[in-house]
């Protein structure tokens, strides 16, 4: 029978099952790592999406202060 060991712990599990059952609360465990995984994914999602409107908001504020220095020199 294989044995999962983990390195500089004292818990072991005997089959990949057992592994995925996590000593009966697999569930709670594993939805705990997926809770996390989607929190950390939207947290990506929304600071990249966040980043593209800054830039363009940057970009228009930085075109509309040139579009005014353009109008003020053909005074």
């Amino acid at each position: 029978m294989p044995c999962l060991y983990v390195v500089g712990a004292t818990m072991f599990f005997q089959s990949w099952s057992d592994f995925f059952n996590m000593g009966g609360y697999g569930f709670y465990v594993w939805l705990a790592y997926g809770i996390s995984f989607v929190a950390i994914l939207a947290l990506g999602v929304q600071s990249m999406t966040s980043k593209k409107a800054l830039f363009k908001e940057i970009k228009r504020e930085q075109q509309r202060k040139q579009r005014q220095q353009t109008a003020r020199g053909s005074l």
